[in-house]
């Protein structure tokens, strides 16, 4: 009778660390990179379209940013018709862990500006 032969060992699995890595690699990219908007080049298209003055529209747009700003300084909720609500939240103290020692720290209390998008907006999105 011939000697039985040793079963072959099996193939050694990528760790789940190379097999996402991979997957990142072979996943398609975008078709369009997703680009940032200015508010000059907002203000460009609102003079192009208004036949005013860039100068002017860009003036029109930082007054409108330092008003919002300064409604939001006073607790004021902004409410831009067709895009949404700006608003200032209070975050309370809390207590957290630092990610590297696992220390319990505590993070102090904060305030945070909260958007909320409008309904047409949503939809239109």
């Amino acid at each position: 009778m011939p000697p039985a032969k040793k079963a072959a060992a099996p193939a050694k699995r990528a760790t789940p660390v190379k097999k996402a890595a991979a997957v990142r690699k072979a996943a398609p990219q975008k078709a369009s990179v997703q680009k940032t908007i200015t508010l000059k080049q907002i203000a460009a298209q609102i003079a192009d379209s208004h036949d005013v003055p860039k100068k002017h529209a860009e003036a029109v747009l930082a007054d409108l940013v330092a008003a919002t700003v300064g409604h939001l300084k006073i607790g004021d909720k902004v409410r831009l018709t067709g895009l949404g609500t700006l608003q200032v939240r209070a975050l309370p103290a809390r207590m957290g862990r630092n990610p590297a020692t696992g220390e319990a720290i505590k993070i102090k209390a904060s305030k945070k500006i909260a958007f909320r998008a409008a309904e047409e907006l949503k939809e239109s999105v």
